[in-house]
């Protein structure tokens, strides 16, 4: 057993060298370049066996590592979400490229999202994300309804005078989604408001409240979000400012005390 544990710290030490996580990430990235080449039919030409090969040899040094820290962190390991994360990447690589699973293949690219686990700052972003979701849920549940409301509107009201954009319900939504994006817009109420007087108004309310009020909550709400898990991360791990700054409290108190202890003598 104790041979295993000192296996185990020495893994553990090598696994969280600078070093070799400058290695997986310069070996992820090589292997975005590797798998951006393989969409180009004339490299393909040329190199693609040598391609193939570098890949599947790529793929085995992420396996390798991920085999390794399941050893280094035993029952830890599929108690980190980011593990996980790493896990499924892998495997989707590891699905054969043939037959029922060729559409996959397109899959291996996601090997690139491992940058994620790797750096502390991208993982606070997708935390972020991933706090913010409840309230994006019902933001989006109140844009959804505001949505439908404004496409049954635009159908009734636009549906004879312009039903290549508002003929049908199905049209009036993909008409507004556009609409929502901004691209267009104004060409489009220009037309409408030659036979329609509610064209122009109804498309700047429209655009107010989908773009400019419920999309901008969706801002905030992220805003509120990735706050909240920086301050929990500087709670954990404070920066060596604040760290210094408090060192410099405690000198200073002592110092004060022996002033105080001189001056009572």
């Amino acid at each position: 057993m104790a041979a295993i544990e000192v296996l185990r710290a020495r893994l553990r030490a090598g696994l969280d060298h600078p070093a070799a996580t400058t290695v997986i990430v310069g070996l992820i990235l090589f292997n975005a370049v590797v798998l951006g080449l393989e969409t180009y039919p004339a490299v393909m030409t040329f190199i693609g066996p040598q391609l193939l090969i570098i890949d599947q040899i790529l793929l085995g040094i992420f396996v390798l590592e991920l085999l390794l820290r399941l050893v280094v962190q035993g029952g830890r390991f599929i108690r980190d979400p980011w593990n996980l994360f790493d896990t499924v990447v892998i495997a989707l690589a590891l699905l054969p490229a043939s037959g029922a699973f060729s559409v996959l293949r397109a899959l291996r690219v996601l090997r690139v999202l491992r940058l994620i686990s790797v750096f502390p700052s991208l993982r606070r972003v997708v935390s972020g994300i991933a706090a913010a979701m409840p309230g994006i849920g019902s933001i989006g549940a109140i844009l959804i309804i505001l949505y439908y409301v404004f496409a049954v509107m635009a159908t009734k009201f636009f549906a004879t005078i312009a039903p290549q954009w508002f003929g049908s319900l199905e049209v009036s939504l993909f008409s507004l989604f556009q609409i929502m994006t901004l691209e267009g817009w104004a060409d489009m109420a220009r037309e409408l408001a030659e036979t329609h007087v509610l064209a122009i108004p109804f498309m700047v309310v429209f655009i107010l409240v989908a773009t400019f009020i419920v999309l901008n909550l969706f801002i905030s709400v992220m805003l509120e979000a990735m706050q909240r898990v920086n301050i929990d991360h500087g709670a954990t791990s404070p920066d060596p400012q604040t760290v210094a700054l408090e060192n410099l409290t405690d000198e200073v108190q002592k110092l004060r005390a022996k002033l105080d202890q001189l001056t009572t003598k």
